[in-house]
């Protein structure tokens, strides 16, 4: 299982369980998707693996972001080091 979640009240909880590549970058995002339309929260967390992000993960959690701020859903980004946090910052500004 590459993706699971959690809800608890308005917010969806989902963890990234291994960073992604290429080839698993679409189906997480797909499932991404599909959970945020499913479950219509008011917030959303993504937790990817401790460490480094590869940079697909990044992009995948870009592209998620892009996806909830379309939906007016706010998304925050655990687990990533302080530099990686300050990628996906600089990339959803």
């Amino acid at each position: 299982m590459l993706v699971s979640h959690s809800v608890g009240g308005d917010t969806l909880h989902m963890t990234l369980h291994h960073s992604v590549d290429a080839h698993t970058r679409t189906a997480a995002a797909a499932a991404i998707e599909a959970l945020v339309h499913t479950h219509r929260p008011r917030r959303v967390t993504v937790q990817v693996p401790a460490g480094e992000p590869t940079p697909a993960t990044l992009s995948l959690a870009v592209r998620a972001h892009r996806m909830c701020k379309n939906l007016d859903i706010p998304l925050s980004l655990t687990g990533a080091t302080t530099a990686a946090q300050r990628l996906f910052t600089a990339n959803i500004a």
